[in-house]
């Protein structure tokens, strides 16, 4: 269990330490994205950027796992 929690926040600082230079390519500001903005309350939802990343990670992951014969 110590195990995976160190995993899951290592991979949680990698992202925030990441997410500037993601944001430079576009995501987060992608078509499809919702953004909602009032005067004094903002809600934002980022489904295509969602898509994007799932499909990415899913590429990466299946690439590793044939790659380690798993």
């Amino acid at each position: 269990m110590s195990r995976l929690l160190i995993t899951i926040g290592v991979a949680l600082v990698a992202i925030g330490l990441l997410w500037p230079m993601a944001q430079k390519l576009g995501l987060g500001r992608l078509p499809g994205d919702i953004v909602i903005k009032r005067e004094n309350c903002s809600f934002y939802f980022p489904v295509t950027t969602m898509v994007v990343v799932s499909v990415f990670l899913s590429a990466a992951l299946a690439i590793i796992s044939r790659l380690l014969g798993k």
